[in-house]
Order: C-alpha cells, then structure tokens, then sequence
C-alpha cells in the first residue's frame, strides 16, 4: 500500500504497487525542533508554520513518490466504459460549462490531478485514509501552480506542496501550514462523488480521466483493500478522539458561512433526504443508491455499496422546497411535483431545467472531519422522525 511502509536502520522502504524504492533520510541539525527529517525535502521557510511540525508523520515514499498526473488526458463516457463500471466513484465537477469526471481507481494511485477545468487552474485530490475528495484552485499571486504529494501526513490526512514555494498544505482544509506561503487558504472547486453511471446519465457529453497517465499501475485494483471497515483504526492517526461517531464511520459533511455540521451516513443511507438549516440557509441532503467504495473490495467493481450524496440550497425562485424520495434513485418537491436527480437538477416536471445551488461538502471518515473541524455539529434525527 502506498503509505504503510516499514522503517528500517534510518532508510525507508516503500512498497509502491510492488516496486521497491530505497531511499536515505538523514536527521538535517539545521531543521526546528520536533521536525521530521522528511521536511528537509522541501526548499521552503520551514520556520514559518502554523502548526506544531511534531505533528506531521512522515507516511512511507518520499516527495512526489506517489506521483501526481500534471499532463491529464481524457476520453468519452463510451471509451470509458470499457475499464470501468457503472457503480465506481468518480469525482463528477462541472465547473463554467465543462464537466469532468476523475475516477477513484485512478486517483487513489496518484491523489492529485494538476488540470485546468472551464479555463480555470485546479487541482483535483483525494486521499484515501481520510476519503476526502477536494477540487481547488491551483493559482497563487494570480498565477497557476501545480501540487504534489509531499509523503507527509497530518492526522492521517495528505499534505500536499506546492511546486512554486514548495509550501506545504493540508489537503484536507486547502491551508498552507509550512512554508512561504503559511496562512494562505486556497479556494475550493464543488465536487461531487458520484457512481461512472450516475455522471455518464446526467452528463452524456461529460469527459472522463483516462487511465493513459504514463505510470503502470493496476488501475482498478484497490491497494487498501479492506480499509473502509468501520471497526478499523485508520492508519498514522494519533490525533484527537471523538466519540460521537466510530473514527472510520462515514459522514456526509457540509462547511457553510463558518459553520460545519456532519451526518451520518448510517441516517443518510435511512432517510435518503434529510432538510435543515445552517446558518439560517435552508439545505437538503440528498443519499440515493447507485456507488461503491473506492477502498474495500480488492476489485473496486465488487465493493460493497456505499452510494452517493450531494448537498443543495433548496430555495428556488424564492420558494423553499421540501423533497422526498423516489425508488428510482430520484427525488421529487413535493411542491410542484418536479424530479430531481443526485446532481440536484431537475429532469421533469415543472422546473425541468433549473439546478439547485451545489453547497461545498464531503463524503469523509468521521475521525478526519473532527479532527480538523472539532466544534462541528452532529446532526441528530428529531424524536419520533
């Protein structure tokens, strides 16, 4: 597995996909106290940081030892469909008239993807000890950049570094946390994990990565198989607990005008629409089936289901609307009797065409959202609902 490398005699030993790198770590006098040796990697102002750096936990490879995919290339839903199947995640993002889907079989070899989506720089990450899935923008001082994988982790989670600064920042939270540019917060991207077939039906002229990356990986075969257990510990955590939720329950996660609430899957899965209020914005969740997980079944094709959510301001034309669930996998307002799809657009009905506003969220480990988001709210069903 790309992080659970084994230490020996001050040499690190990476099992990349089954090839072997040895690479030397030498303890460097000149980095601040509590440092991990792996930070002298980086060519940036190690004494800037806005976190304790005995913290940080050097994860197995080395700097860009899970290479990043800085050239993309992309195919048809048609010429996809011959590698992948209908209920594998991707990360489905429409972003200024393009649309795009990243899928988890290939992300999870390589965590980050440095692409440009509807003329805009991002960077599309994921990590699979946490399950966080994040698109940013990838600009800095008005300029693009591109992001690697550092090899460091923080609370289980990537940090990544940019290639300009070589500042380092939490994926999780698109923070700079070490470096030149600590303090400064990219801008997230909406996105949305969603099954190959649930993006190929709502987007049939969607384009989709290809697994033509130049690296010979297995994609397809998941490298953590059986790491989305919920009676597991995850993996390099020894952060804060949270006993509201087991560490690897899923939750889906909502961050919006400074307030952050989670739900679980456990009620998600249950009710499949969930109405509330965050900071006086009236949301729905949506859960309908139709996903896997990306990492329990040694074949991603045969995992268990997991299914998919998005999140949606629910005011339309100044009309607040209530949803319930159809056992098609769709939903339908309850107010002008208009289907709604997992993408939060309308596909019949009055207002067939209209698309609910996407609110920034996630599909993540509880344990990884608590730990960088401790004063988070835990939804709880009203008695009796």
């Amino acid at each position: 597995m790309p992080y659970l490398s084994r230490f020996l005699r001050g040499v690190i030993v990476v099992g990349l996909w089954g090839l072997a790198v040895a690479l030397p770590l030498q303890a460097q006098p000149d980095l601040p106290p509590g440092a991990p040796s792996a930070l002298a990697q980086f060519d940036t102002d190690l004494s800037t940081a806005s976190i304790d750096l005995a913290t940080l936990r050097h994860g197995g490879p080395s700097k860009d030892g899970i290479p990043s995919i800085d050239e993309p290339s992309f195919v048809s839903i048609a010429a996809a469909r011959d590698w992948i199947s209908p209920k594998e995640p991707v990360i489905a993002i429409e972003h200024n008239g393009t649309v795009k889907a990243y899928p988890l079989q290939i992300l999870t070899y390589h965590e980050i993807v440095n692409d440009t989506i509807g003329g805009t720089p991002v960077a599309v990450t994921f990590c699979p000890l946490c399950y966080s899935a994040i698109a940013f923008e990838r600009t800095l001082e008005g300029e693009p950049t591109t992001f690697g994988v550092s090899g460091l982790l923080r609370n289980s989670d990537l940090v990544m570094y940019d290639r300009r600064t070589e500042t380092l920042w939490q994926q999780f939270t698109g923070e700079a946390i070490v470096g030149d540019r600590t303090g400064d917060e990219l801008a997230i991207i909406p996105s949305q994990l969603i099954s190959f077939q649930q993006f190929a039906n709502h987007y049939p002229d969607g384009q989709v990565l290809s697994r033509d990356t130049v690296y010979d990986r297995p994609y397809g075969r998941n490298p953590y198989a059986g790491y989305d257990d919920i009676t597991k510990s995850p993996f390099a955590y020894d952060g804060p607990t949270d006993d509201r939720l087991p560490p690897k329950a899923k939750v889906v996660a909502v961050s919006l005008d400074g307030t952050y609430k989670a739900y679980p899957h456990k009620t998600t899965q249950k009710k499949r629409v969930l109405h509330d209020t965050i900071a006086t914005r009236p949301i729905v969740v949506f859960h309908a089936p139709g996903a896997v997980s990306a990492l329990d079944a040694r074949q991603i094709q045969r995992s268990k289901a997991v299914g998919s959510t998005g999140v949606f301001d629910r005011r339309v034309n100044g009309r607040t609307l209530r949803f319930r669930y159809l056992d098609d996998g769709r939903f339908e307002d309850t107010s002008t009797g208009s289907v709604w799809t997992i993408t939060g657009t309308a596909v019949k009905g009055p207002l067939k065409g209209t698309q609910l506003t996407r609110l920034s969220h996630g599909d993540y480990f509880a344990f990884a959202w608590f730990a960088f988001r401790p004063d988070t709210r835990l939804y709880a069903p009203a008695a009796g609902s």
